[in-house]
């Protein structure tokens, strides 16, 4: 029997859950919050377990016009991004149910919290792009409130920011939907494209500019530049755990679009070697340089670790744009690994702020003498994000460099590409390991009389002791699942 029921239930059920937790008034007191929503996580992802198992499903839910259906179909990048998102999702709402007894309004955070995680599934096992888009915009609507919890005056500003600059993104992408409707053969997502040679005969200029347009409002989402503006802004005033899943998750919903544009609409075939695929790899490239000097001068840990965000996830979309199999290889890994890493990253910055109330990196001098477990969970995610062997990190960016060495580009980019890389590397140490060094070694300075030792609370330290171990055994394992990246196109 194939995933279908599995893969519906998945998208289905923890929208339903969030409903009930957000619409039936008695159900208010925290401990049956934190019962309904656990179950939810639970449930939800031993479905979605079930449905990557069986390896297969199709189902049409609905048709919205002649030949638009609501369409879904599981594939290996709709099974690989929906494992990643089940993992990250079952470590954060863990954390947020120590966490959220610091914040207001519990219910309405972890409602929308299941909802979103069932959006998620469904933009993950959505078989064509009018089904990813209408998942794409559910996920802005229902993630905004996760945006703006706190009310604050900063927070409600961010979170319009980030609807602002989301919703632009979406439109450039519905404005390429109409003309892959007229053009393509189909709507649903083929691996090589759906662009027949009679209807791109003498429309190539207009075709490519539909597909920049479709990449560039993916790209808001995942933080490129020019349009990344909103990620600095909204990832800092989130609660922790929404810090997480937003720099771990919400930004490859951007990532997959561009996958799904690239792989398998337009198709590589017709992309590679245009200015397209020429100007994409000039922007990853000044993201990924750009977000890190950002980060190395920001003081303010969220907001350091949000600019890295900025960074990291254009290290991914370079390795699309360069368009060959090894490069690709490596973009899904670090798919993985910084989903874990950075995940990991931003609830280390909420543990920090639960147990001292500290948020600036010169504050946490001395904190590896109070919460040593904490701060080696960290530091092993750091050397990760930077790509030291044995961790995650180290494998995704070697399939990178040898993607772009490999050619297939302009001879410039098969240098510059591993040449960024390597500054931003360098960069990365320098603005995470601080806070190694000066946590683990305060100098003689330090006042120690009144250290006293304040790890978090196991349900805190659990899920960054998990994110931490999974960014090293995707370094020392990685064979499994290189094969199965190797397969999905």
């Amino acid at each position: 029997m194939d995933g279908t029921v599995w893969m519906l239930f998945s998208i289905g059920f923890p929208v339903l859950t969030g409903l009930l937790l957000l619409c039936v008034p008695c159900i208010r007191k925290r401990g049956a919050v934190v019962t309904v929503t656990a179950a939810g996580l639970v449930v939800t992802s031993l479905s979605v377990f079930a449905a990557v198992g069986a390896g297969k499903g199709t189902c049409t839910l609905l048709t919205l016009t002649e030949d638009v259906p609501v369409y879904f179909h599981m594939d290996g990048a709709g099974r690989l991004f929906a494992s990643v998102v089940t993992i990250v999702w079952l470590c954060g709402g863990a954390f947020a149910f120590s966490y959220m007894k610091h914040e207001r309004e519990e219910k309405r955070y972890f409602g929308c919290y299941l909802i979103v995680y069932g959006i998620l599934n469904g933009l993950d096992f959505s078989g064509n792009i009018v089904t990813f888009y209408m998942f794409y915009e559910f996920m802005t609507i229902m993630s905004f409130p996760l945006v703006l919890h706190t009310r604050s005056r900063e927070a409600i500003m961010a979170g319009l920011k980030y609807l602002f600059y989301s919703f632009c993104g979406a439109y450039l992408v519905l404005f390429g939907i109409y003309f892959l409707h007229r053009y393509g053969t189909t709507l649903a997502f083929t691996p090589g494209g759906v662009l027949s040679p009679e209807a791109v005969a003498g429309r190539e200029a207009f075709l490519l500019l539909m597909a920049f347009l479709m990449i560039l409002g993916f790209g808001v989402k995942a933080g490129m530049f020019p349009l990344h503006g909103w990620l600095p802004t909204a990832h800092p005033v989130a609660p922790a755990p929404a810090s997480a899943v937003l720099s771990g998750i919400i930004v490859k919903s951007g990532v997959l679009g561009m996958l799904r544009v690239v792989y398998y609409l337009f198709g590589t075939a017709f992309l590679r070697g245009s200015w397209v695929q020429y100007v994409w790899l000039s922007l990853s490239l000044f993201t990924v340089f750009m977000g890190s000097m950002l980060a190395y001068r920001e003081k303010v840990l969220k907001k350091r670790l949000a600019y890295s965000t900025v960074s990291q996830v254009s290290y991914i979309l370079f390795g699309l744009a360069v368009m060959n199999q090894t490069a690709l290889t490596g973009s899904m890994l670090h798919v993985v690994c910084h989903a874990c890493i950075k995940s990991g990253l931003f609830l280390f910055a909420g543990a920090i702020i639960v147990q001292t109330g500290k948020t600036r990196v010169e504050e946490l001098t001395g904190i590896g003498k109070e919460m040593p477990v904490l701060l080696w969970c960290y530091t092993i995610c750091s050397l990760a994000l930077i790509g030291i062997p044995p961790t995650g990190g180290f494998i995704s960016k070697w399939y990178l460099a040898m993607g772009a060495l490999e050619g297939g580009v302009l001879p410039v980019f098969g240098w510059l590409g591993p040449a960024v890389l390597l500054v931003s590397a360098l960069l990365t140490a320098g603005y995470l390991l601080p806070v190694t060094i000066r946590g683990f070694f305060p100098g003689n300075g330090f006042d120690y009389a009144h250290l006293h030792k304040r790890e978090p609370a196991a349900a805190m330290l659990l899920p960054i002791l998990i994110l931490t171990i999974v960014s090293v055994i995707a370094g020392m394992f990685p064979g499994e699942l290189i094969r199965f990246v190797g397969s999905m196109i």
